[in-house]
């Protein structure tokens, strides 16, 4: 049987640091371990990490954790689900999101150029919010005459378009959240 390769996320931003771990921890002050949220640059991954002794991480901190030796990391210890997230990593996550759009530009053009169909009845374009039938029609027919080379490309070429950043954030956040079955930019 062949097992498909999970791709592990290589580096981190951190959404939020408790210094004393959870509050609803109840154990002694002295038996508690330092905590923070992150999300993996690569795919988005939600982390739940355990920094080295006496390190503080700041929000939006990049941070190595990777195989090998972590500089600030100690462990991961695995997935957080969107529920768990604090109010903090809540409010981080947009602005972390959004740094990310923005240094893999290519990458989610690179999806607007090439997304094909989902189904008969549905292509991929249909996934992000505001792209409805109408502007997967003319994003098609655009870039048929030649790809987009910037999100404002874009937002020039095809009329009525929302913002392609603000809609590329919206789909990570449904996905995030476990609001809809297909996965386009999340593990």
């Amino acid at each position: 049987m062949l097992r498909k390769k999970i791709e592990r996320e290589e580096k981190a931003f951190i959404l939020d640091f408790l210094k004393n771990g959870y509050p609803t921890d109840m154990r002694p002050l002295h038996q508690k371990t330092a905590i923070a949220q992150a999300i993996g640059l690569n795919k988005f991954t939600l982390l739940e990490v355990v920094p080295k002794k006496d390190e503080f991480l700041q929000p939006l901190e990049e941070v190595y954790i990777g195989e090998g030796k972590r500089d600030k990391i100690h462990h991961i210890i695995g997935r957080l689900p969107p529920s768990k997230l604090t109010n903090t990593a809540r409010l981080e996550l947009d602005d972390a999101v959004n740094t990310l759009i923005d240094t893999k530009e290519e990458e989610f053009l690179n999806f607007f150029n090439k997304a094909g169909p989902i189904n008969m009845r549905m292509h991929q374009l249909e996934l992000l919010p505001g792209i409805g039938k109408r502007h997967t029609e003319e994003i098609l027919k655009e870039r048929e005459e030649s790809d987009f080379v910037s999100f404002a490309d874009i937002t020039e070429r095809v009329k009525l378009v929302p913002n392609p950043k603000n809609v590329i954030l919206k789909r990570i956040l449904v996905e995030l959240n476990n609001e809809d079955k297909h996965k386009i930019f999340t593990a």
